[in-house]
């Protein structure tokens, strides 16, 4: 199982980010983010968060208990920031089947309407 600390490394550099930038999504100096890369601090649970929004990963793979190729589970893929796809399935399986179906339709237009832009 790798360290914590080289997941982050990984992640970092696979996503082609300096530790300028991720310093930057987590609000701290670059300094600061490094000792957490080469072990010296420990990550706050707060980063922790902010990181697995980032790379829309779990935080389960960012500690090193899952791989990257494992899904998440649905109510932890956010199609937006206040909705999960958990949430967005359970309230369209509320609507009628008139409802979904009106549902399926806007999503089918409003995909015609991006692809023509």
């Amino acid at each position: 199982m790798k360290q914590v600390m080289d997941l982050f490394r990984e992640l970092r550099e696979d996503h082609d980010n300096s530790q300028s930038d991720i310093a930057s999504v987590l609000g701290i100096s670059q300094q600061h983010y490094s000792k957490y890369e080469t072990g010296e601090y420990e990550l706050p649970l707060r980063h922790f968060i902010t990181l697995a929004e980032y790379y829309n990963v779990s935080a389960d793979y960012l500690i090193g208990r899952c791989s990257y190729n494992e899904k998440k589970p649905l109510d932890m893929v956010y199609i937006t920031r206040d909705c999960s796809c958990e949430k967005l399935i359970q309230d369209i399986l509320c609507l009628s089947e008139h409802g979904r179906n009106s549902v399926i339709e806007y999503i089918a237009l409003q995909k015609l309407r991006e692809t023509k832009t």
